[in-house]
């Protein structure tokens, strides 16, 4: 019993005796030594092993054994030629190679892609037969035209079924010779040879050096093109930032000194009018000891940005040197401090949000006869005029009411049942501060009145801060307490003010006004006048 490996050669996987393993080692040690780990040796190798695993396949394939055998690969040293008959000599005292006795070289015929004109037949027609292929190729063409062009299908038939030599052993097949170690060695230097030839007169001929010289002037005349496109697109880019620097500091200064924007007619600041004045606006949201500080921190936090837009499209358009480092970094520091400032002084507005105080006030309504009160909303003081302008809060509104902006509120109008005979108005005022007594002074500072004449009691539709001073989330909620088996009836106007009013029937707010309600045992229910069904 013999003990056996597994060995991959070329990409084919062989199981081989361990003698004829050891002997087929040296062997192809032998050959590394010799051709050594270039390139053009590396290739003759891969050359030689994929001929000496075509031709143990083949050997298997005819013996009907999976195992290499010791013989095997003396037979393939001898036919391939042993490492004495290879080692390299003086060029004078090489002998022509003797093919070894016994061995019959087949030719094959494959298509040589290595001379192709098309698809290589004709050349490897040419190498099949010893022929020059020039001379098939007049051939051909003369057949082409006696055949009516029936030769051209048989060149394209040719062309799918006769394979290319791809490896050097199948070119050596393709002429008749034996791929052994010499010949192997021998083509490939010869292609190398060739290919260096091929190259050498290229570079060495005018084409090269014409060809060459229109490639520099091309890459000079584009590489000046782009530049100055590259230039022109640089100087555009700049107008436009100086442009629209320019514009950006003009309407911010506009804004925030003359309190009239030049964009008062952009779609989304349109509605609040052509004379809304942003500081003014501000001041009812911002402490006054704050707004100076946070305008200014507000201007730098807006205004560098712009001025380093405007002096980077400055310097694109004229190309100045100027020491931008120290430029960027100092404008940076200032513009930190600037965000930093706005951040505090934010922050600091919500600390009068704190607290929240209500206070609220019943007033019993004298009419002591009346079976059904009339509620009406008063008339509207601030009508739509062409320099009216409003910011919409949570229930308040900043308009101009001549030449000054006016906070105003819309209160809130239920409906209840009343714990006595009599009709109360319960007015509840909400606000916020810092601490409770803030809040509370807050609160007095709502100014809501409504009017009672017999029956009617008309509810003005805002509410005012005295001193315009600052909304601070106040609120005027009314609630309307009715006995009950009395009535009330909603004016038209009143659907403005009244508020998720809860009756038995669920009816909307909008279609409760222009009608009688009645508080009965189940609640608010809506009152049929005399004479109607």
């Amino acid at each position: 019993m013999k003990k056996t490996f597994t060995i991959n050669i070329s990409g084919s996987v062989f199981h081989i005796e361990e003698d004829a393993y050891e002997k087929l080692r040296d062997y192809l040690q032998m050959l590394t030594g010799h051709f050594g780990s270039d390139a053009d040796g590396r290739e003759i190798l891969q050359d030689i092993e994929a001929r000496i695993a075509e031709l143990f396949s083949k050997k298997m394939e005819a013996e009907g054994k999976d195992v290499i055998l010791k013989v095997w690969v003396e037979e393939v040293m001898t036919r391939m030629g042993k490492p004495e008959d290879f080692i390299e000599e003086e060029e004078e005292t090489k002998q022509p190679e003797v093919q070894p006795a016994g061995v019959r070289i087949k030719r094959r015929m494959y298509r040589d892609s290595d001379h192709r004109v098309l698809g290589g037949v004709c050349s490897g027609m040419g190498a099949y037969f010893n022929i020059d292929p020039v001379v098939l190729r007049i051939i051909f063409f003369i057949l082409f035209w006696i055949s009516a062009g029936i030769a051209l299908l048989v060149y394209i038939m040719l062309w799918i079924a006769v394979p290319k030599a791809k490896t050097t052993a199948e070119r050596l097949e393709m002429r008749g010779q034996e791929a052994t170690v010499s010949n192997i060695e021998k083509s490939i230097k010869e292609e190398v040879k060739e290919v260096k030839e091929s190259y050498n007169r290229f570079r060495n001929s005018n084409a090269y050096e014409k060809g060459r010289e229109q490639v520099g002037r091309f890459g000079d005349v584009t590489y000046n093109v782009l530049k100055v496109i590259l230039r022109i697109v640089v100087i555009a880019a700049g107008v436009f930032l100086i442009i629209l620097a320019f514009l950006g500091l003009i309407g911010f200064i506009t804004s925030m000194v003359v309190g009239q924007s030049v964009f008062h007619s952009a779609p989304w600041i349109s509605d609040l009018g052509p004379e809304f004045n942003m500081p003014e606006i501000a001041n009812f949201f911002i402490a006054p000891g704050s707004m100076t500080i946070l305008l200014v921190a507000i201007a730098l936090l807006v205004g560098i940005p712009l001025l380093g837009i405007l002096y980077a499209g400055t310097k694109m358009v004229f190309r100045f040197k100027s020491n931008s480092k120290i430029i960027f970094l100092s404008s940076l520091a200032v513009w930190m401090v600037a965000l930093v400032t706005v951040i505090v002084v934010s922050v600091g507005q919500f600390k009068d949000y704190s607290k929240e105080t209500t206070i609220s006030q019943n007033q019993v309504v004298n009419c002591q006869k009346c079976k059904t009160l009339y509620l009406e909303l008063g008339d509207d003081p601030y009508t739509y005029k062409s320099s009216r302008y409003q910011v919409d809060l949570e229930r308040m509104r900043v308009i101009s009411d001549g030449d000054r902006p006016l906070l105003i509120g819309e209160p809130r109008l239920d409906v209840e049942e009343s714990s006595s005979d009599e009709f109360v108005i319960l007015i509840r005022k909400k606000s916020r501060g810092s601490n409770l007594d803030t809040a509370k002074k807050n609160v007095e500072d709502i100014e809501y009145t409504f009017t009672q004449n017999d029956s009617i009691v008309k509810f003005n539709p805002y509410y005012t801060i005295k001193d315009n001073k600052r909304w601070l989330d106040q609120e005027v909620d009314i609630t309307v307490k009715v006995p009950r088996g009395k009535s009330i009836y909603l004016g038209n106007k009143m659907e403005k003010i009244i508020y998720d009013i809860e009756n038995v029937s669920n009816t909307w707010d909008g279609d409760m006004v222009g009608k009688y309600w009645e508080m009965t045992d189940l609640g608010l229910q809506e009152k049929k006048p005399a004479g109607e069904k």
